[in-house]
């Protein structure tokens, strides 16, 4: 029988952790694959492990503070040995598309304060062409409507279309934990991600988007078959 969804992305996790040394100041990311991480670390930090953390959302801080993961914050510890976080897809030179869990622009800083990155995820994430999975962008709520329209200008002069949505909760937006909007953009596929991340940098009212670029240094990949690596140069390993 295969492995099921959540036994993957444990055993990436778990991968994961063999990349984590006592005293090492580490970047917690969001989402189920990235919990998974935090339950392991949690404890194997019962067992003597030494680190401190910084997690990328409220809800991970509050997993963190269940599971006694001793946190600090970007203020008093600005730099950071390594971010361990998962992804909603993984493309070539591991660039990446995150966002789904609605922590786009904290998970950036994080991965960007860190030496290392390694992303934690099923092999049903990897693509060869990023924007199957719709693309989050990061808002501010004044101006949205002006700004949906910019998005799909500057998409459209790169040949992309598709719809654009509000992320919803319920009968209201979904707020992020900095008070933003998310949009999500259904463009199908992105073959220049760079082109697309600074045209969406250009316009005002986007706060963040959740295309990676330059920031993992290593994909660890759960498949029926076992663990995989990634680099950024393609190399694959055991």
């Amino acid at each position: 029988m295969e492995p099921d969804a959540r036994t993957l992305k444990i055993e990436a996790a778990r991968a994961a952790l063999e990349h984590v040394e006592s005293g090492m100041k580490l970047g917690l990311g969001t989402g189920s694959t990235a919990e998974e991480f935090v339950r392991l670390l949690a404890a194997r930090i019962e067992e003597g492990l030494r680190i401190v953390g910084v997690p990328t959302s409220e809800r991970t801080a509050k997993l963190c503070r269940d599971l006694s993961v001793p946190l600090t914050n970007l203020d008093d510890t600005p730099e950071l040995d390594l971010a361990v976080d998962g992804a909603d897809e993984v493309g070539p030179a591991l660039t990446l598309i995150k966002g789904g869990g609605g922590a786009l622009l904290r998970e950036k800083i994080v991965a960007a304060a860190s030496r290392r990155m390694v992303v934690i995820a099923d092999e049903s994430k990897v693509v060869d062409t990023l924007g199957r999975f719709p693309l989050p962008i990061e808002v501010n709520p004044f101006g949205l409507g002006a700004t949906v329209v910019a998005i799909r200008a500057a998409a459209g002069r790169l040949g992309l279309s598709g719809e654009i949505s509000t992320r919803m909760a319920g009968e209201k937006p979904f707020v992020t934990d900095g008070g933003h909007f998310i949009v999500d953009a259904s463009f199908g596929r992105i073959p220049e991600p760079e082109a697309l991340a600074q045209a969406l940098n250009s316009i005002p009212g986007v706060v963040e988007h959740g295309i990676f670029i330059g920031l993992a240094s290593l994909a660890i990949l759960a498949g029926k078959d076992g663990i995989r690596t990634l680099d950024a140069a393609g190399r694959v390993g055991p």
